[in-house]
């Protein structure tokens, strides 16, 4: 037995199945399943510029008799939805198993949605895992059920099931030949005369999966007692099984189709039947439609956020174990961009020319915080640049602040190209910050197409921002140091007084990708309490109970960007 989280589960589950091909972009909470696929033996694995693209290059590598993992956040199931549902009209050539990872909570995403639905709504069996075990069992068997029933399986994981580690036992790989392709654009070629007929093909493999969800291995009923069941399946089991411990629950691993003639005889074989899930209503509307009557806990599950033991008891009118608070005094620690971050200037400088900043999906978006405060829209990867060119329209001939787009390297290659060359095709005004800061950074650092780098460090080519916002027809392109407090205030200006568009490339590496060695600043005598240095938001500066600034030499990296703001020359060299 080995401990292994739900991501590493997954993908050891897929590599027992032969699964040969492995695509993703990276999203917390999915990004590790690629990472451990591509540490194995005898795979192919790479980042996408996008999960549509990599569900794309799936279908492909599926159509030509691989088999074919691609992974992905919830987020990017919407990205990917387009290639999704015809890929359900198409079906596969090689099994295509598809993860989605939820994130109940929102730890690491600017919204909660629940999965299931794109399973229902595209009609594709959608499977559950409640833990590691079932992670690895579940991924390296949907491959069979892609093949078996001809379409590509959703694997839905949650925060809580990707990073949770709990015991499996891993196998051996079973060697996958490539399925025979055969030329037959019926199947694959999705134009009206060819989509009627794989219609009905889809209808009647939809009849196919709800017999064989009646007696799905991976649905699971445990006996406790009459007087209370519950329907459950991932991570709300576990909650469920702590927190009724008398109560019979019917364990769904199979979430869509649902068994309906297993859950009425479920349904029968109680008094009451309740659903628990996490901050949505498909399992119970699901239920609902089986023709099984769910009654209501005596008070409300949470309609947001995750479950725990102690909320699923809460909702069921029992005692919750009692437990300590947090001390009152302890200091409250919210997200902040590192010591040393190539953005922070950047948005300090717009704070200070109070810009109207779109911002994007990264970890700049630390930027709409205090002291900074300097991004008034986030919304989903590659908006930054589309809605400045909304706002742009929405004010014209009207005189109004600066409006900026600021958009990360990898987000750009994402979908900040296409939403550039709209806003160029359109003629549209505005300035463009593309940070490159040469790396995906808020998910871990993985690569993309503008720094190189790729999954499994084979040769690439590097594509220049510069040269290819250039071709777009740009005209106005410039790279600036990050770090120079005077050339990005220099550059911003210039960007924002024409009448055109411009797009400002600052390039500096992450400090966590080349953290290099250097003295850490201090403060001297001179310190006016004046509260600059403050206004960057950097960890490592803090003030005492006079105003004076002080600087944490743990965490300082002397890479001199306060300096730059202290008029006093009150921040020098330890």
């Amino acid at each position: 037995m080995e401990l292994m989280s739900g991501n590493e589960a997954i993908a050891q589950g897929a590599w027992e199945a032969g699964c040969s091909i492995g695509v993703a972009y990276p999203g917390t909470p999915s990004t590790e399943t690629l990472e451990a696929f591509a540490a194995k033996e005898g795979v192919y694995a790479e980042w996408c510029v996008n999960e549509k693209v990599a569900v794309e290059v799936g279908i492909g590598a599926s159509a030509a008799g691989a088999r074919v993992l691609a992974t992905m956040k919830h987020v990017g199931v919407n990205v990917a939805a387009d290639p999704l549902f015809t890929a359900a009209y198409t079906g596969v050539g090689g099994g295509f198993v598809i993860l989605a990872a939820d994130d109940p909570g929102m730890y690491s995403s600017q919204n909660e949605q629940d999965s299931h639905y794109y399973a229902q709504a595209a009609a594709i069996p959608c499977l559950d895992p409640a833990d590691s075990a079932e992670a690895l069992a579940f991924a390296r068997d949907a491959f069979d059920i892609s093949e078996r029933f001809d379409v590509p399986v959703l694997l839905r994981s949650s925060v809580r099931i990707s990073h949770t580690k709990t015991p499996v036992a891993p196998g051996e790989r079973v060697e996958r030949p490539l399925v025979p392709y055969e030329k037959d654009p019926a199947k694959w070629v999705m134009m009206p005369a060819f989509a009627k007929p794989r219609r009905a093909v889809q209808l009647a493999r939809i009849d196919d999966l709800r017999e064989w969800a009646e007696t799905c291995p991976y649905n699971e009923v445990v006996r406790r007692g009459d007087e209370v069941g519950v329907v459950c399946a991932g991570a709300a089991y576990q909650h469920v099984v702590e927190a009724l411990p008398e109560a019979s629950v019917f364990k769904l691993g199979l979430t869509w189709p649902l068994p309906a003639a297993a859950l009425r005889a479920f349904a029968g074989s109680v008094e009451r039947l309740y659903v628990v899930e996490e901050g949505s209503c498909y399992l119970t509307d699901a239920v609902a439609v089986c023709g099984v009557a769910v009654s209501e806990p005596p008070c409300a599950l949470p309609r947001a956020g995750e479950l725990s033991p102690g909320l699923v008891r809460a909702a069921f009118g029992l005692d919750t174990p009692p437990h300590a608070d947090a001390a009152p005094d302890v200091p409250a620690r919210p997200p902040a961009l590192c010591p040393g971050c190539p953005h922070r200037l950047v948005f300090k400088e717009l704070a200070r020319m109070r810009a109207i900043v779109t911002g994007d999906i990264g970890c700049y978006t630390l930027g709409a915080l205090p002291p900074l405060s300097a991004m008034d829209t986030t919304v989903d990867m590659g908006a930054s640049v589309s809605m400045a060119h909304g706002f742009e329209l929405a004010l014209a001939g009207v005189e109004h602040r600066p409006v900026v787009a600021v958009i990360g390297d990898s987000t750009f290659a994402h979908s900040g190209l296409s939403s550039l060359i709209s806003t160029v095709y359109n003629r549209g005004a505005g300035t463009v910050c593309v940070l490159d800061n040469r790396t995906t950074a808020m998910t871990g650092r993985q690569g993309n197409p503008f720094n190189g780098v790729t999954l499994q460090n084979r040769p690439s080519r590097e594509l220049n921002i510069e040269a290819v916002v250039a071709a777009l027809g740009v005209e106005d392109v410039r790279t600036v140091d990050p770090n120079d407090a005077a050339a990005v205030r220099t550059a911003l200006k210039e960007a924002v007084s024409t009448d055109d568009i411009s797009v400002i490339v600052f390039r500096s590496p992450c400090v966590l990708l080349e953290r290099k060695a250097a003295r850490p600043l201090w403060v001297n005598a001179s310190c006016t309490a004046c509260g600059s240095c403050a206004t960057l938001g950097c960890p490592a500066i803090a003030r005492d109970e006079q105003g004076i600034a002080l600087i944490d030499a743990a965490l300082c990296i002397g890479c001199g960007q306060c300096v730059q703001y202290c008029r006093f020359n009150a921040i020098v060299p330890e």
